[in-house]
């Protein structure tokens, strides 16, 4: 082989091996966007779509997921958006039971059956209150959005809640 032979052969393999080698493959592909946060609590952002006789609504919700982010839930919130809320995974669900302990904004709190539709509306809670408000069934979820929001919305037992 000539020398020119022999150095357009070793470019070419050096070039294919650089593109099959696995940084140049995640440099070419996009990288998944990375889970949207709350600027103030940190927690995930996921979708949420109640169903109601008036349409499909969509919602942002935090998911407080862990025993840690349900205890501290929206206490010392003073604000949230007109179409924010959170949503409380029950895991294992279970009879609910909340409270507006250190809450200041009035709240409608909704509990979600293991069947994702609403059980019952406990509608604009007490800021600060401590009497407990409750599901009246098995929640498989709580959502808590904006006092007067679920009535807004048309969200009343039997809605369906998607997440």
């Amino acid at each position: 082989m000539n020398r020119i032979f022999r150095r357009t052969l070793a470019l070419a393999l050096f070039a294919s091996l650089a593109a099959c080698s696995p940084q140049h493959a995640a440099e070419a592909a996009p990288a998944a966007p990375a889970p949207e946060t709350h600027p103030v609590s940190g927690l995930p952002v996921v979708p949420l779509t109640v169903k109601t006789g008036t349409g499909t609504h969509a919602l942002r919700v935090e998911v407080a997921a862990t025993a840690a982010q349900q205890a501290q839930g929206l206490m010392f919130r003073t604000a949230m958006g007109p179409d924010e809320g959170m949503i409380f995974p029950r895991n294992p669900p279970d009879v609910a039971s909340f409270w507006m302990k250190n809450t200041p904004l009035p709240l409608d709190i909704i509990f979600i059956g293991t069947d994702r539709k609403v059980i019952n509306v406990a509608a604009n809670t007490v800021p600060y209150s401590l009497a407990p408000v409750g599901s009246a069934g098995v929640a498989a979820a709580v959502l808590e959005l904006n006092a007067g929001r679920a009535a807004e919305l048309g969200i009343a037992p039997g809605t369906q809640v998607a997440w």
